[in-house]
């Protein structure tokens, strides 16, 4: 029997999914802060108050098999209606929900971006990568040695809190610029981030590119350095330079060889659309490079996805597992270490397009897929809101908690979207205005809420246009009037300048019982390069 010719799917037909290579996407309709706490291995978390704002763009297809689960909340019957509304065809709840995976003998794994996170130890594992420890390295750097220290993250990873001297190099970036940084073989490269995976896949990709320098990564990264007693530098802006042309010419060599091992495979235009004229395939074209140069220039129908960032949380742009991928660049390196990176993840179709001569370009940043039309719905100027408060109408923000705190509208209340249909703190109120950050989320709920008779108004241009006019924000966020729990947002030990050192061990500890898991776990596919 066939997912599409029942309601349900149990555990054990998605565990022959992943081993047998076939598409599935299997999402966890909770906010990230309970899916962090539980969820198996390759599960895509996609909150149910979310799905018009992200579907379309983790789930291109509109037939691929989408399996639904919860943990008892009741959000698979509610999102299986709106999904098929939204034109999939192909959805079915997980027999038990998340229970019914512990039950059938499913391995749970916590925190987020799991499948990267395990795929990194395992590669520590089997490549031996090299590491050195925080206070060897403070050493090091005190005494002058002739080191550099490159920095894997996002840059605004990196401007947070950074290794004293280190300069931010993202993970796609490193075997493309590495060799203009450090020109001479005798200089130590060490590569950092804030935990593990992106100092160990870093790394490694500096080996597996061939460069004559000894590489290490910073073992346990900015954690490992906080744990240390060591002072971590605040708001540092050391990028790398320019890549001569000679220097180039000998990172693309090593890329093409890597992808060449790994079985990455070249894509022309035509082969690009004949990929994307396959009903049966899930395709998902990524432009690898940073993000300024994508909003510079980047080809039509082509999602900004920085190369590091996407091996480090490849769920975040990728929700079938089993899906096509075809990457981009402008270099002919990039692309292809983040491809070779992505078939040892278990893609089994990863592709390179190199020519853009004849495709269309775009520019601007990464656009919002969303998968419908906004709805058409009354809007409030924002010289107009203090008045509506002051009559009865409440004001609620559908920001994420971070955000909210960061700063919201003045008065505003802190909720999470599926919350409000039927919330009880809302059955005597009338009159509602909502804003979110860029006035989406308030746009997709202005509906539901209205269709008790209550008045609903979105705020024009949403909590940034606020600001753009020159409106002030609030920060922080008020318990006692807050509509929902502010479990949307899993806080990762790893951010910020706040974190608990128990928290910060705890989730190293956490990082190095991965492998083990994987193997218990027995779907992941995943192959290292040797």
């Amino acid at each position: 029997m066939t997912a599409s010719e029942h309601t349900t799917v149990t555990s054990d037909e998605v565990r022959r999914h992943l081993r047998d290579g076939t598409e599935i996407a299997l999402i966890d309709l909770r906010e990230e802060g309970p899916f962090a706490a539980a969820h198996p291995l390759f599960a895509v978390n996609l909150p149910l108050g979310r799905i018009e704002e992200r579907v379309a763009g983790l789930i291109p297809r509109k037939d691929a098999l989408i399996v639904l689960y919860d943990d008892g909340e009741g959000r698979v019957a509610r999102a299986r209606p709106l999904l098929r509304a939204l034109g999939y065809t192909h959805v079915a709840a997980l027999a038990g929900g998340l229970d019914g995976w512990r039950r059938s003998g499913g391995e749970i794994f916590i925190d987020v971006n799991v499948p990267s996170k395990s795929f990194g130890e395992l590669v520590e594992h089997v490549r031996h990568t090299p590491s050195i420890p925080a206070r060897e390295l403070h050493d090091r750097i005190a005494r002058g040695d002739d080191l550099v220290i490159l920095d894997a993250r996002r840059f605004v990873e990196y401007n947070v809190m950074s290794i004293p001297g280190g300069r931010s190099v993202p993970g796609a970036e490193l075997a493309l610029r590495v060799r203009d940084i450090a020109p001479s073989p005798e200089t130590t490269v060490v590569v950092n981030c804030a935990g593990r995976t992106r100092s160990i896949i870093g790394t490694q990709s500096l080996i597996n590119a061939g460069i004559p320098n000894p590489v290490m990564a910073l073992r346990n990264g900015t954690i490992g350095w906080t744990l240390e007693g060591l002072t971590l530098d605040r708001g540092a802006a050391r990028t790398a330079g320019d890549v001569s042309a000679e220097n180039a010419a000998v990172a693309r060599a090593k890329a093409a060889d890597l992808a060449v091992r790994t079985g990455v495979r070249v894509l022309d235009a035509a082969g690009l659309q004949a990929l994307l004229a396959d009903v049966g395939r899930s395709v998902y074209r990524l432009d690898v490079r940073g993000p300024d140069e994508y909003a510079r220039d980047h080809l039509a129908g082509f999602r900004s996805a920085p190369g590091g960032q996407l091996v480090q949380a490849t769920d975040e742009w990728v929700g079938v597992r089993h899906g096509t991928i075809v990457l981009t660049d402008d270099d002919g390196v990039r692309a292809r270490m983040t491809a070779h990176w992505l078939r040892q993840l278990g893609w089994r179709e990863v592709y390179v397009l190199d020519d853009w001569s004849t495709l269309p370009r775009e520019s601007g940043p990464d656009p919002v897929l969303l998968a419908r039309p906004l709805p058409e719905v009354e809007t409030i100027a924002a010289d107009a809101v203090s008045d509506a408060v002051g009559s009865g109408a409440w004001l609620i923000d559908l920001a994420t908690s971070p955000e909210h705190r960061k700063g919201h509208v003045p008065g505003a209340r802190f909720a999470i979207r599926s919350d409000l249909d039927g919330h009880p703190g809302l059955e005597t109120v009338r009159d509602v205005i909502l804003t979110a950050p860029d006035g989406i989320a308030a746009h997709l709920a202005a509906p539901e809420l209205a269709r008790d008779g209550r008045r609903v108004r979105v705020l024009e241009g949403g909590t940034r246009g606020w600001q753009e006019a020159g409106r002030a924000l609030e920060t922080g966020l008020e318990a006692a009037t807050a509509l929902s729990a502010t479990d949307d947002v899993y806080k990762r030990p790893y951010e910020g300048t706040d974190n608990a050192a128990a928290a910060m061990q705890a989730y190293l500890d956490w990082e190095f019982g991965l492998v083990a898991q994987l193997e218990r776990d027995g779907t992941h596919g995943f192959t290292v390069l040797t």
